[in-house]
């Protein structure tokens, strides 16, 4: 399957001042596939090496001993008897269970540039072996990381762009190609590309779900593949928790995004994960489970915004689960609800929500919210090119009164209107409509300050 990732690794290759990649990303998002089976077998067929170190006991072995770049390329050529020089891609995967190669890539930056370096690695695993090792509880000595000496990129599940690019290249095009002319969709398109998003909304973007269900076409096995992953991430937790007690409640914050969401007010309450806690007893799980890039946490702005936007009060803020696929299937909702693509369904606005809190993610933006007087709110508030752009996100159509309430105390560049309504503009209000199928390209523009209308 087509990952947008590839492009990111394909200017990392030409790059004549390039550093060792790692690539992060939360487990089974298809870190290895996209270094291996995409881009490796593309652009070094035959000429690349691919260390596990999960399984190659030898290989990192030596790399906990050694950090000199050209000892590690012997013993490696050695080993998988390759000669190693700049044609050869070294693919270092699971690099926290070595963390040895971590300082190692120090030194192939500075003494052997010539050679492609690839990595893949979980940072929240990274730290706890850090910090165990600074206590004195794990093997090996400390290590440093080499900051300055790697390029990096992390990985998401797939976005929707991602999945209808796999799924039906030729819609794809045609919903890029009437952003770019700023003209909405022909209504039967429209009505094709809502009903995609509802797909996706159901598989999610876990590419081990988008795959099964674009070979079998069944929802059935999807979620089936889906159902595993979810549990797959419960059973994980514990190899990156620094307490039992954080991984209980790591647990239970993972499993109650939905109750937090599906609530008149959609803040975290601590108290609904256990009772009588405090935002502060669940602070460390959330910072946990926010490095594994397995929720999304966004925090709250109030009535005058200024920019920089900052995190001002660490007691308000929402949690978004990391694919949206596993946000419905923990939803306990009906299926059908999603494949009939019905706008009037009893869908709540939530899983929309989490939808764009997940595009948004992906494009490199920070998540932040708004409130004001008398209940006025706005789901998203992003900054960029030192604009302000407020985003609501409406299942149907919807009043704006937030929105009028928001313009009251702050100027804005465009008001962002996310629905399952067509292209649109009303000048007048400056009110950009977009429907959830289009929105990838807005949080694009979003990103690189690109957002015309």
């Amino acid at each position: 399957m087509y990952r947008k990732a590839v492009e990111n690794l394909k200017k990392w290759n030409s790059n004549p001042r390039r550093k060792p990649m790692i690539v992060w990303g939360a487990r089974q998002v298809g870190k290895t596939y996209l270094l291996k089976d995409i881009f490796a077998e593309t652009y070094y067929k035959n000429t690349y090496l691919y260390i596990d170190f999960r399984v190659e006991d030898d290989i990192r072995d030596y790399c906990e001993k050694h950090v000199s770049a050209k000892e590690i390329t012997e013993f490696i050529s050695a080993v998988k008897n390759q000669r190693i020089n700049e044609k050869t891609l070294l693919i270092f995967d699971e690099i926290q269970e070595c963390p040895g190669i971590i300082t190692a890539l120090k030194y192939f930056c500075q003494d052997m540039p010539q050679i492609p370096v690839l990595a893949t690695g979980s940072m929240v695993r990274i730290k706890l072996q850090r910090l165990n090792r600074k206590r004195g509880a794990g093997s090996g000595k400390p290590f440093l990381f080499p900051v300055g000496k790697i390029n990096q990129v992390t990985i998401y599940p797939m976005t929707f762009d991602e999945y209808l690019i796999n799924a039906n290249k030729t819609l794809y095009d045609a919903v890029c190609k009437a952003y770019a002319a700023k003209k909405p969709l022909p209504d039967a398109l429209h009505r094709l590309a809502l009903d995609e998003i509802y797909k996706y909304l159901l598989i999610g973007g876990m590419p081990d779900a988008v795959q099964t269900f674009l070979d079998t076409g069944s929802y059935l096995e999807s979620r089936e593949v889906l159902t595993d992953l979810y549990d797959n991430y419960l059973s994980d937790m514990e190899l990156y928790q620094a307490s039992p007690e954080a991984l209980i409640r790591s647990g239970k914050i993972f499993k109650g995004i939905f109750a937090q969401l599906d609530k008149d007010s959609r803040n975290f309450k601590a108290g609904l994960i256990e009772t009588g806690s405090k935002t502060r007893d669940m602070r460390s799980p959330i910072d946990w489970l926010t490095m594994a890039y397995i929720v999304h946490q966004s925090f709250r702005l109030d009535e005058h915004i200024t920019t920089p936007f900052t995190e001002k009060n660490e007691s308000d803020f929402r949690l978004f689960l990391g694919d949206i696929g596993m946000f419905t299937y923990q939803s306990g909702v009906n299926s059908a609800s999603f494949i009939s693509g019905d706008p009037n369904n009893t869908l709540s606005g939530v899983f929309f929500e989490n939808f764009i809190a997940n595009e948004l993610t992906a494009a490199g933006i920070r998540l932040f919210y708004w409130c004001g007087k008398r209940n006025a709110e706005l789901e998203f508030i992003v900054e960029s090119d030192n604009k302000i752009y407020p985003i609501d996100v409406k299942k149907n159509r919807g009043t704006l009164n937030s929105l009028e309430h928001f313009s009251h105390h702050n100027k804005y560049e465009t008001a962002i209107k996310v629905s399952a309504n067509n292209y649109g503009y009303h000048a007048e209000k400056k009110l950009l409509t977009v429907p959830f199928y289009m929105f990838f390209l807005v949080a694009d523009d979003l990103a690189n300050g690109t957002l015309t209308v």
